[in-house]
């Protein structure tokens, strides 16, 4: 990993060194997601064929997963796995239940009843990445906050060939159809329909830097589908002090790293000793791991920053605004309070980052790219959507009425006045 002195920085350096790094090629990308994305509009099943056999190097018959592949696909899967999926299915429904909204009512004045109410969104496009990590979690991140909020149609999108573990899960969480498509063409089957392929209202899920792009081109388009938020590549930043494990340390940063080459994982610290040994362990490490040449590669683009206190790490990672934000430090809830952008947080030395990737019970679709500062990690509310109600009776239209009548005839909107000097006995 490389080291910088952050105060040895200035500040073009200091932004170049949180630069994630997929936007360096964001122009490329951008066009290449329109050009599928007209594809699949244009040429619909055929084009989502064609290009699943181009990118994934399967060809498909059909791109629906029949009902007996999905029955069939528990046989394949351990009792020791299933039984993971049980008891954090549960955890998450848990957390997940304790987020679904409540009505509001309250008079603002006598008379005038006003209220908060929500509604499912009617169908939703999950979108599961697959490639060289199969992520049955995201299954559960994304499927159970739909059925708790109670979407009427839940489908689910993953590159072929689908891993029989996303199978097995989105069967046990409610999905109500799936199809073994992925990347971009993925996202603009649910945006715009095809011939097998229902369109949605809504687009949720994490995915690389073209599932990225095509979520936000077809969100702007009023014939498309909302997106939940930008989920991309994955990342993590670890404030950790002198006092921290260098092994667990390491091993937080390399379980982002080895999620793939586009994934960035940021040390901070205030000890360069501390530093320094953390990045013997990520070598050592990363000798151990499976996926090693891909961590390695993701390695590239990460690096270590050395700051004075724990005070400017925390201002660090809040202009960084990681999707993963682990502290490691003696009194790791000390810095809670001064977070400002992050999408989770991991707080001392024995909360790694997997337990919330998997079944702690909080979501990990969590924005990217630092759109931490204005984004939020992903929750029952995103798969609902709320309208407000209002309610007065004469006496209290009487009583409003002079009011509404001043900014109607300040802006200028005499129908708006019209419409309570009407019923107040006004005007005929």
């Amino acid at each position: 990993m490389q080291t910088l002195i952050w105060n040895q920085l200035n500040e073009e350096q200091k932004q170049s060194s949180l630069q994630r790094p997929a936007i360096s090629n964001a122009k490329e990308i951008s066009q290449i997601v329109a050009q599928i994305i007209n594809q699949v509009r244009t040429e619909q099943d055929r084009a989502l064929k064609q290009l699943t056999e181009k990118f994934d190097k399967v060809a498909l018959d059909q791109l629906q997963v029949s009902q007996e592949q999905i029955l069939r696909a528990g046989d394949n899967l351990s009792d020791e796995f299933k039984q993971a999926i049980k008891l954090a299915s549960g955890n998450i429904s848990k957390f997940h239940q304790a987020q679904k909204p409540k009505p509001t009512m309250i008079e603002t004045q006598p008379g005038i009843r006003c209220e908060l109410r929500f509604s499912a969104l009617e169908k939703v496009g999950l979108y599961v990445p697959g490639g060289s990590a199969p992520l049955p979690s995201t299954v559960m991140m994304l499927a159970i906050p739909a059925k708790i909020a109670g979407c009427s149609k839940i489908i689910l999108c993953s590159p072929a060939p689908i891993n029989d573990a996303i199978l097995y899960t989105a069967h046990m969480c409610g999905v109500d159809e799936i199809y073994s498509i992925g990347g971009a063409q993925a996202v603009a089957a649910m945006a715009y329909g095809t011939q097998s392929v229902p369109k949605v209202d809504k687009i949720l899920g994490p995915g690389n830097a073209f599932v990225t792009e095509a979520k936000r081109q077809v969100s702007q388009d009023y014939q498309g589908a909302a997106m939940d938020l930008p989920a991309g590549p994955s990342e993590v930043l670890v404030i950790a002090d002198s006092k921290a494990n260098p092994a667990f340390v390491a091993a937080d940063l390399l379980s982002q790293a080895e999620h793939g080459p586009d994934s960035q994982v940021i040390l901070v610290s205030d000890s360069a000793d501390l530093a320094a040994q953390v990045s013997k362990e990520v070598d050592r490490q990363t000798e151990l791991l499976e996926r090693r040449e891909i961590a390695k590669k993701a390695l590239a683009n990460s690096r270590a920053i050395i700051v004075d206190s724990l005070e400017q790490a925390m201002d660090v990672a809040n202009s960084y605004g990681p999707e993963h934000l682990i502290i490691q430090t003696e009194q790791p809830r000390q810095l809670l309070a001064r977070v400002k952008s992050a999408g989770s947080v991991f707080l001392g030395a024995w909360t790694p980052e997997s337990v919330g990737d998997y079944a702690s019970g909080t979501n990990h679709t969590l924005p990217t790219y630092g759109y931490t500062r204005t984004y939020s990690s992903l929750g029952t509310a995103d798969f609902m959507k709320r309208y407000t109600v209002q309610e007065l009776n004469e006496q209290s239209l009487n009583d409003l009425a002079p009011t509404v009548i001043e900014i109607a005839n300040a802006e200028g909107l005499s129908a708006h006045r019209r419409a309570v000097t009407l019923r107040i006995g006004q005007e005929k």
